[in-house]
């Protein structure tokens, strides 16, 4: 996503120092004072608009989670008879426990958000019980994370670190000697504590913190500098920024040397370096790295490397990375730079990552305040994270799906998921009024978002208020209730879309503001009872994707919109949406502008489509992006276009399962096992190999019916052979040799009916050669034959 003007210039020389502002990060502390902080969230309270609905709906969804239940783990492992039974989902996982450090946090800032006292008292009673079952342990070491042994059972997960302290050490990806991801989850639990501790002062929470705390630098303290980077081989999170907090609150200097020691060297010396490495990259692994870097920068006084890698990495990922919502990543990994018009699937946008962007860009923002972070802010904010909210039940997205006709997936009131975007969820809608509002160290008062709300600004003794309908309606007006008169800038975000065009008013008659950094500036004598108006076009526009221009998505103001393809319950049959035309823009026409709406005309194929605000479409089908097309090019174009999107749309329709080798949430769903076997990325896609003495094994759902299992290679592969199994049945040898040279390939195998008759599920097995590889593959899917296609 552009932005006005680059923030990487003047890093070494001009960045000041600030505190943090991450989610549930009330009460951090720095080394020196910053240039600009929001206000604080317990000094903002918001009008009713959606943003206030979500808290509503938010506040209700926490209110129904047990604390007990997601304490289960906690106790057990800690020899204490659980209050409550076990969630499902991932808290019947190895990740266990990493729920409740979101849930944590969530209390925190929805207590600060709203006042609710059982917001206080939930926490309250969880860090009593953290504290129970840390000092029945005797070692500073408290979680529910398990480990998956070799027979399967899950057992205590602290089991794993003597392990690595003895250089026993088995790290991949999301998998650290039988647990899934544990350092993510000890940080999650980590910065839950903190949030407890900034929240309300609760001295307890910082004693369990810093328990956990030492207990982890024991185990680090005994790796050597290559062991700790294969530690950090496996996702840990922001681990290190949690450790960065701890140094700002407690002053001891262990802490910050814990935070620099969690450095993983492959992933963050690059961009400390200015390159842009992400390709291939998991993302949410990625951004609390670099947020705990902009932390530890904060709370060091200066550490102009760290400062640098965090905003290269933010420039490369909203400039180069990012869907027109906002969010990032294919199937939760980077693609190549500028190349997301080729990964617009139904595995688009993981909520985490512009939760965890989101943080990064208040981090950047406070040390050199410039309306084009919050330009991506708003644009992320308004997008994605109101889409990832299901109203009607509380339930949270974990993928935003752009590709056309795509149904978002929300979790269930069953609360059986608790996937790792379940957590951001409810930390991101218990706070929508954090950042609407700012102050400088100069006496600046900021107004960064356009959502209705009132505050108090501490420093001024006021009262202010913002009332507005955007971003349905251009204008928005800040009043002073209450204030104590003096002279001071005020400075309105103009985002870059709207330069050159705002109007600003002050008391109702027009002003002449100073335009800076992306912001209209009035600097007056106020007093109470005054008012300051911005007025903001709300054009529609086409955005082209990054790097193809022949891809475009529709946006009005800062608001994506998108097609109506109907509700969820219907399914869309027809080709995927383009635009076709010299004047497109011009088939546009507003049928209720107050909400967002539009009708088309003559411009769309097949046929013309309403569109409204993609948030919004909570149970919709939407389409967002579309290859666009002269007159005369889909005269061309039309017959190979159809055909093709025909071609796709039969697959699909015909898909039994699709198994997405080499990701880390498709193979769990999918109970993969494996020995000897690796993920792999080729040209930008995920696939996994097994090599002699290997195998990969995994379900795969299936029904009664003629079925083709498919499987996709990479055509440029040296000589290799594998078989390929179903419930211990070979169905096929496969021989791979430079089949297909620069592309990927298909090779169907028809499975007989016997195989799958009164079958849930079937088992495949991957098993190599003597002295070969198996694959790699890049996905398999199951799918029904065609009448007559198969003997």
């Amino acid at each position: 996503m552009a932005t006005r003007r680059s923030v990487l210039g003047g890093i070494a020389g001009s960045i000041a120092v600030t505190p943090g502002h991450a989610a549930g990060a009330a009460g951090h502390s720095s080394a020196a004072s910053g240039v600009a902080r929001p206000l604080p969230l317990a000094a903002v309270r918001l009008r009713p608009s959606d943003y206030d609905s979500a808290i509503t709906v938010n506040r209700a969804y926490l209110l129904r989670l047990q604390p007990d239940r997601l304490l289960h783990n906690f106790r057990l492992y800690a020899g204490l008879t659980p209050k409550g039974a076990i969630y499902g989902g991932w808290e019947s996982d190895t990740i266990a426990g990493h729920t409740l450090g979101h849930y944590l946090s969530a209390l925190v800032l929805m207590w600060q958000q709203t006042g609710d006292a059982e917001m206080r008292r939930r926490a309250d009673y969880i860090v009593g019980e953290l504290a129970l079952c840390q000092a029945k342990r005797g070692t500073g070491y408290v979680g529910g994370l398990g480990r998956k042994r070799k027979d399967g059972t899950i057992v205590d997960g602290e089991e794993i670190f003597p392990e690595l302290m003895k250089g026993d050490i088995r790290s991949g990806g999301f998998d650290l000697n039988g647990s899934w991801s544990p350092l993510y989850t000890v940080h999650k639990l980590f910065a839950g504590l903190l949030d407890v501790h900034g929240g309300w002062g609760n001295a307890q929470a910082l004693h369990v913190a810093q328990g956990l705390a030492g207990y982890f630098a024991r185990v680090f303290e005994v790796l050597s500098p290559d062991q700790v980077q294969t530690v950090l081989g496996c996702e840990y999170g922001g681990l290190n920024e949690s450790y960065a907090e701890l140094y700002a609150r407690t002053r001891e200097p262990h802490w910050l040397r814990m935070a620099n020691t969690l450095y993983d060297t492959r992933v963050l010396d690059p961009l400390a370096q200015g390159e842009d490495r992400l390709a291939n990259l998991h993302a949410n692994t990625q951004v609390p790295k670099l947020i705990g870097l902009a932390r530890i920068h904060e709370v060091s006084g200066g550490a102009p490397d760290k400062a640098r890698a965090a905003r290269v990495f933010w420039e490369a990922v909203t400039r180069h990375h990012s869907y027109v919502i906002g969010g990032n990543a294919d199937r939760e990994y980077f693609s190549e730079p500028d190349s997301i018009a080729q990964h617009v699937t139904e595995q688009t946008c993981e909520h985490c990552n512009s939760y965890n962007m989101l943080k990064l860009t208040r981090h950047l923002w406070s040390w050199q305040p410039d309306g084009a972070l919050f330009d991506y802010y708003e644009r992320a904010h308004l997008n994605h994270v109101m889409s990832a909210q299901d109203p009607a039940t509380g339930g949270f997205t974990y993928m935003t799906p752009l590709m056309s006709a795509a149904p978002r997936d929300y979790s269930t009131t069953a609360d059986d998921a608790f996937w790792c975007c379940v957590g951001t969820g409810m930390e991101a809608h218990a706070k929508h009024g954090d950042s609407i509002f700012a102050e400088g160290d100069d006496g600046t008062f900021y107004v960064n978002l356009y959502i209705p709300a009132d505050a108090h600004w501490s420093a001024r003794g006021a009262t202010v208020g913002l009332a507005t309908r955007y971003p349905f309606e251009g204008m928005a007006t800040l009043s002073f209730a209450k204030l104590r008169r003096g002279r001071f800038p005020v400075a309105l975000r103009v985002p870059g879309w709207a330069a050159g065009r705002a109007v600003v008013t002050v008391n109702g008659a027009a002003a002449t503001p100073v335009m800076a950094r992306g912001y209209a500036v009035v600097t007056r004598n106020w007093q109470a009872g005054d008012r300051i108006a911005i007025t903001l076009p709300l054009d529609l526009r086409l955005e082209a994707t990054p790097g193809d221009d022949s891809m475009v998505a529709v946006v009005r103001g800062p608001m994506v919109l998108a097609a109506d393809l109907g509700p969820v319950t219907s399914e869309w049959t027809k080709p995927d949406p383009a635009l076709v035309g010299t004047d497109l823009l011009g088939g546009f026409s507003a049928t209720d502008a107050a909400a967002g709406s539009y009708a088309t005309y003559g411009v769309m194929r097949p046929g013309d489509l309403p569109f409204v605000p993609f948030y919004r479409q909570y149970r919709r089908r939407s389409a967002v992006y579309f290859k666009r097309f002269s007159d005369s090019a889909w005269a061309k174009e039309e017959a190979a276009y159809i055909a093709d999107q025909a071609r796709l749309k039969d697959i699909a329709a015909r898909s039994v399962d699709v198994m997405h080798l080499g990701e880390m949430q498709p193979e769990r769903d999918h109970k993969l096992t494996s020995e000897i076997s690796y993920p792999v990325t080729y040209r930008g896609r995920q696939g996994r190999d097994a090599r002699s003495g290997g195998f990969i094994d995994f379900e795969m759902a299936t029904r009664s019916g003629p079925l083709i299992l498919q499987a996709t290679y990479w055509g440029g592969e040296r000589a290799r052979d594998f078989d390929i199994l179903v419930d211990n049945v070979k169905v096929a040898t496969q021989h791979l040799d430079n089949d297909a040279p620069g592309k990927f390939f298909d090779v169907d195998y028809p499975l007989p009916e016997a195989l799958t008759r009164g079958k849930a599920k079937i088992a495949v097995r991957i098993v190599p050669h003597d002295r070969s590889s198996a694959g790699p593959i890049f996905g398999m899917r199951l799918y029904t034959a065609k009448p007559g296609t198969v003997a």
